[in-house]
């Protein structure tokens, strides 16, 4: 009310149901401006955003267009009167983008065009006697499906720089009496108002999938460089995160064990960049260390120059024997010199041998193999004059490794990775949905029974999360066939191992039984594995 207004008993309902109005109109904008922020599924919010519009005018019908460099894209398609619901949440869309530039030139005979390129609102009161505009779609629309369209509201979506990024246009406003009437002042206010609004959430979901997407081709692009620091560990990242959104979505879709148990998307998307990046540590790692595929191998394999050594020997020993069979005239001597000779060379020939299989890294090596070597390494070789044991201290220690190829050394450097892993991504601001990517990422060594790394954690101070990536780390690297220090083995090998973890309180014994269970580990193997690994499993899991 103003100053000088008159109430009387006629108009004062009246202004009270506009005043009404006005402030529930307000309330709705409010509401609807929350809502629209606070959507986080881009098609959900394309599809809230059409219908508010037509809620909010009483329109029949409406089309919401995003812009995409020169043409309309066609979001979203509603027309109640028709049972009308394209895009969004509903069937995709397939009709062709509407051009705003045809031969080079603005497209200003098509309303939404022309709205979109000049950032105008176009309010028609029927289209069929509107001039200046090209309603052929339009009408083409109503002879196909008998609709009549006649009111049509066209609103510009503009963001916060003022671009405009998509076109709402509404069709065919009704009355009380759903008879077709045109769109009005207070309408265009209401959809501006409300277009604003949208076109802010618009932006913000954009930018915030923008983001989402740059920060996941980092993870990516990070763990394509650790896997291509060997090529032999290539796509390891990428499986084990496989085997990791293999293990969440079953367990999402039971109804046993786990029924009590759901990852939400964001969730969901935690554990995956987790994987992706739980080998980040790995990074700083030597190469020849991550390669290590024989024993005495470092930036070669040494295993070169111990058989020069050894044939240096038995060229030594060939010049004794010619030396002393020089000076021998009995024959019966010389028979002896050359059987001791032969004697010898088979030795030597032997120890080589001996040492090339000790090169190679097993699961155990018993006492009597590295006494046979300390033994080996006894024997001398003359290089310039000067004598020098067989073996080094250094290849000795080496080839007595009991397990694999790796010294306690190399091997602390290996572990030392997920302390690495969990320092670099402690240091990166991940936002609140990932903020327990490092603690799960950096727990994927630990063990149920404690003694693993990098903190000796045990029992349930390993988050849940991290003893699924325990799993597919290990059952991954289990049936690899590109490792170099060991042989392929068969998926029954791997789950008698993955069995023998278990019972060993390593890994966790329910989530282990699940994978069989659910028939992860099968889905996985003939996925991956070469037909030559895809043997009968044997191996009991129901009494782990």
């Amino acid at each position: 009310l103003k100053d000088g207004d008159i109430i009387t008993l006629d108009n004062t309902q009246a202004i009270i149901n506009e005043e009404d109005k006005q402030k529930q109109e307000i309330q709705d904008l409010i509401e609807i401006g929350y809502s629209l922020t606070s959507e986080k599924d881009f098609d959900v919010l394309m599809e809230k955003i059409l219908l508010v519009a037509k809620n909010f005018t009483n329109a029949d019908g409406g089309t919401l267009y995003l812009v995409d460099e020169q043409s309309l894209v066609f979001t979203v398609v509603q027309t109640d009167s028709l049972g009308i619901k394209m895009g969004g949440t509903q069937d995709k869309i397939t009709w062709p983008k509407l051009p705003l530039y045809i031969d080079n030139k603005p497209n200003k005979e098509m309303v939404a065009a022309l709205c979109a390129l000049e950032n105008k609102l176009i309010n028609i009161k029927d289209v069929y006697t509107q001039e200046g505009f090209n309603f052929e779609g339009t009408k083409n629309f109503d002879k196909n499906t008998g609709y009549k369209t006649q009111s049509m509201l066209v609103v510009p979506m503009v963001n916060h720089e003022g671009d405009v990024i998509g076109v709402l246009q509404l069709l065919n406003k009704q009355d009380e009496q759903h008879n077709t009437i045109e769109f009005t002042a207070e309408d265009e206010k209401l959809i501006l108002s409300m277009g604003s609004q949208a076109a802010i959430s618009i932006s913000n979901r954009e930018l915030i999938d923008d983001l989402e997407n740059l920060l996941n081709s980092f993870i990516k692009s990070i763990a394509t460089a650790i896997d291509e620091k060997s090529p032999y560990t290539g796509g390891h990242i990428g499986r084990v995160a496989e085997i990791a959104e293999m293990f969440v979505d079953a367990i999402n879709e039971d109804e046993t064990l786990y029924k009590d148990k759901f990852y939400n998307d964001d969730e969901k998307k935690e554990i995956k960049t987790a994987a992706w990046m739980h080998d980040i540590g790995k990074i700083t790692t030597p190469e020849y260390v991550v390669d290590k595929a024989r024993k005495l191998q470092t930036i070669h394999d040494r295993i070169n120059e111990v058989e020069v050594r050894f044939e240096l020997l038995k060229k030594e020993k060939e010049l004794n024997f010619f030396k002393a069979m020089s000076l021998c005239n009995n024959r019966e001597s010389q028979v002896a010199l050359e059987e001791q000779f032969q004697e010898e060379i088979n030795q030597l020939n032997e120890d080589f041998e001996f040492i090339v299989v000790c090169n190679t890294g097993g699961e155990f090596m018993e006492d009597a193999k590295i006494q046979r070597i300390e033994e080996i390494a006894q024997k001398t070789v003359t290089l310039n004059g000067k004598s020098h044991p067989l073996l080094t201290p250094n290849e000795i220690y080496n080839l007595s490794i009991r397990k694999g190829t790796l010294t306690q050394e190399e091997r602390l450097v290996i572990n030392n990775h997920s302390l690495i892993s969990i320092k670099m991504l402690e240091s990166l601001p991940f936002p609140k949905k990932l903020k327990e990517v490092p603690r799960i990422a950096g727990g994927h060594h630990e063990k149920i029974c404690g003694g693993g790394y990098p903190f000796n954690l045990k029992g349930d101070e390993i988050s849940f999360e991290a003893r699924i990536l325990a799993i597919a780390d290990i059952f991954e690297a289990l049936t690899a066939h590109d490792r170099p220090y060991k042989d392929a083995n068969s998926l029954n090998q791997s789950m008698k191992i993955l069995s023998f973890m278990a019972k060993d309180n390593e890994l966790d014994k329910d989530l282990i039984k699940f994978f069989v269970k659910k028939g992860l580990h099968l889905k996985y193997a003939h996925k991956y594995l070469k037909p030559s690994q895809m043997d009968e499993i044997k191996v009991d899991f129901d009494n782990l």
